[in-house]
């Protein structure tokens, strides 16, 4: 007898190897996925621009970094004494205009030669609610908590949500290698300040729109990540105390689903083998002179040894 509807993600004829670049871009959601990947050691660049949440703001950062655009003074503000762009997330903001470019030419940088190598990028949408600056007659990615007086809501149409999405994939595949694969997934953090009808029609919206426009090409694909915790895991328990944004736990089932359907075996076992030696790595002493932590030590840095021989790129660099 089954008591829960279970979602599974179709399992995918392309694996991603352990040698194979991921690209990722979107929502915090992405970011949380990232995180995942990195632990295992995988090569990858989340977010030149921050967490974006909207499909037009991440269809022109990709239009941004496709051309390799530079940010100049003119295309900042400043508020509150920091000079920020509307284009990116507040983690770029500082008190010096030279700063703030630089982090942000840095990182278009960054991202434009790596989509140049890439072989998988996840795309994660949040809303299809988007905030115009009054002052500039700008649609911007984030607010940087300027006050709401100087915005205006408005909710993508369709047409410009698979206009943002449809271009988004045209500049992804002028840029990429030929056979880069392109997965979209719809954040399953509810944005419940727009409010909870608001927040569903916001979701269905994307869905919609992402089915629409990846249909013509063989090489995207849509991961019912958003399905997974609506209806797999419909319990408040794999929420955190926020009752928004999913727990660890439920993150690690998405990705658990998403490793079985995308990454080959070698992949699984490379993950799963730095997942434990991260894991031991937490493992702290007093005293380092013990001849049991000694040993300890030892077999681990043997395991990063032996982990280190079957790849080109660098992992564990830090340790």
């Amino acid at each position: 007898m089954k008591f829960r509807t279970e979602v599974d993600i179709k399992k995918s004829e392309k694996k991603i190897e352990i040698e194979d670049k991921i690209f990722s871009i979107g929502s915090c959601f992405a970011s949380e996925m990232t995180d995942l990947l990195q632990q295992g050691q995988l090569q990858t660049l989340n977010n030149p621009f921050g967490t974006i949440f909207n499909p037009f703001s991440i269809r022109n950062e990709v239009k941004i970094l496709h051309d390799s655009l530079f940010y100049e003074e003119e295309d900042l503000i400043t508020y509150n004494e920091e000079y920020i762009s509307l284009d990116h997330h507040t983690s770029f903001d500082t008190r010096y205009i030279h700063q703030t470019l630089d982090k942000i030419n840095g990182a278009i940088e960054e991202g434009n030669a790596f989509l140049q190598e890439t072989d998988w990028i996840i795309i994660t949408y949040g809303t299809s609610f988007i905030y115009e600056f009054i002052p500039k007659k700008k649609l911007v990615a984030n607010c940087h908590k300027i006050p709401q007086k100087f915005f205006e809501k408005k909710l993508l149409s369709h047409q410009e949500l698979t206009h943002s999405i449809y271009n988004t994939i045209l500049d992804l595949k002028d840029i990429c290698k030929e056979d880069v694969q392109i997965l979209f997934t719809v954040s399953p953090v509810r944005h419940t300040k727009d409010g909870m009808i608001e927040n569903q029609l916001s979701k269905s919206k994307l869905i919609t729109a992402i089915h629409e426009s990846i249909s013509v090409f063989e090489d995207c694909h849509y991961l019912p990540v958003y399905e997974i915790l609506m209806d797999d895991l419909r319990d408040y328990r794999f929420y955190k105390e926020d009752m928004i944004h999913p727990s660890t736990q439920a993150v690690n089932y998405i990705f658990d689903k998403f490793g079985e359907a995308y990454f080959s075996e070698d992949t699984k076992d490379f993950i799963k083998e730095n997942f434990k030696i991260t894991k031991a790595l937490e493992h702290k002493t007093s005293d380092k002179k013990d001849p049991k932590f000694i040993e300890f030590r030892e077999k681990l840095d043997q395991r990063i040894e032996n982990q280190r021989t079957k790849v080109k790129h660098k992992i564990f660099s830090n340790d």
